[in-house]
């Protein structure tokens, strides 16, 4: 297939989107439509020449959205559409074409991602008016974990939990870990190896990535497993709900909106969930910025020692996401806690890893030792990759 590929990644209130064109070498249009359903709607994005542009969208919902983002492209109309669906379940292991069976399924695992999949429920049936003959692909977030073992998956839970109720670790982000750990495989002389990969920004999560699979991740049920991340807590003792419930008296709702948007960088510092803001505040001494800081640093460099346990060898770590690609300082503070591993990092060459530029950052004299890049991620680029050839697979069965 030819035709560019219309990646669509819905939010509750937004819809970032991508034309990703069949030739790597043609520009991209791509945008974001936020705050949706308020006054102060509002569709902004890079057009084909590479300018910016914003427009109001005064109080459009998704269908709106996705109409004026139609008129957006340029007369460039889509060959398929791609959507990035956050939890597919145990059920969708790759990209799959998206038709009744799949939508119920996708309905099914609300409950373990009840922020995000509704969202993406609600994008898939503004697009699917719009596009009423196009192809719709659904790309799991989930999917590219599916590859995990038991011992990385499994709970200590009564079996019956997970036989009959799925309750197991899933693991996201797998588009982004799925990309950048194929991109350092090509980069790299050691190939497909042992790579750790650390997605870094509001949302944060970790990958043992062997011979091109997943093989443990940081996230869990839910996105909120793991890491500190922007409003999100990460790990914390199991009891910690029981414990909220008895001595403070608050509800179920109450502790998750606590876990999932009071905390983190936010909760720690008392300040923000943007570490931009907060590396200013600690110049200043700012003691809630500087613990933040610290306590994300820590628990990542923890997670990251962790997860060695999953690989065979050590080949390297890849830094990625908005953080992990501009963040030196927070890069280094990682490293710094992993020098057992025998890893360094080159000053020089992690201060100028921002922007977007892709490369190694560490010293590379060291023949055996593990290896340090940063590679920007290319999430929507991936879901297109795959809707492509999930269609041509498709085009090719259809001729035998």
């Amino acid at each position: 297939m030819n035709d560019p590929v219309l990646v669509i990644n819905c939010g509750s209130s937004s819809i970032k989107y991508a034309l990703v064109p069949a030739s790597p070498g043609v520009p991209r249009l791509s945008g974001l439509a936020e705050r949706l359903g308020g006054e102060d709607a509002r569709l902004k994005g890079v057009d084909s020449d590479g300018r910016a542009f914003s427009r109001p969208l005064h109080g459009a919902g998704h269908t709106d959205a996705m109409a004026a983002i139609l008129e957006g492209l340029e007369g460039q109309h889509p060959g398929a559409v791609g959507h990035r669906v956050v939890h597919g379940g145990e059920r969708f292991t790759r990209a799959t074409r998206i038709d009744a069976a799949v939508k119920r399924a996708i309905e099914a695992t609300v409950a373990m991602a009840p922020l995000h999949n509704p969202a993406n429920l609600a994008g898939l049936a503004a697009t699917e008016a719009l596009f009423p003959d196009l192809p719709q692909v659904a790309v799991f977030d989930t999917a590219f974990h599916q590859s995990l073992p038991p011992r990385a998956f499994r709970y200590a839970l009564p079996d019956t939990l997970y036989r009959r109720h799925g309750i197991r670790r899933y693991g996201f982000h797998g588009s982004s870990h799925a990309y950048v750990s194929a991109r350092v495989a090509s980069l790299s002389e050691r190939g497909d190896g042992g790579w750790l990969v650390a997605h870094l920004g509001n949302g944060c999560s970790t990958c043992a990535v062997w011979q091109g699979q997943s093989v443990d991740t940081s996230m869990g049920l839910t996105p909120l497993e793991g890491l500190v991340m922007g409003t999100r807590s990460g790990d914390v003792d199991p009891g910690l709900h029981a414990h909220l419930a008895r001595h403070l008296g608050w509800s179920l709702e109450r502790i998750d909106t606590l876990l999932n948007k009071e905390s983190g960088l936010l909760g720690l510092s008392g300040l923000s969930n943007d570490m931009r803001r907060l590396h200013q505040a600690a110049a200043q001494h700012h003691a809630g910025a500087e613990l933040a800081i610290e306590v994300f640093c820590y628990r990542l460099a923890k997670s990251l020692a962790g997860l060695t346990c999953a690989l065979p060898r050590l080949d390297g770590i890849v830094f990625t996401g908005g953080i992990g690609e501009n963040d030196g300082e927070v890069r280094a503070r990682v490293v710094e806690q992993l020098r057992h591993f025998g890893l360094r990092v080159d000053a020089a060459a992690n201060a100028e890893a921002v922007g977007g530029r892709e490369g190694r950052i560490d010293p590379g004299k060291e023949a055996h030792a593990p290896e340090l890049w940063v590679i920007p991620t290319d999430e929507e680029g991936r879901i297109a990759e795959e809707t492509r050839q999930l269609l041509k697979e498709e085009a090719a069965h259809a001729t035998k």
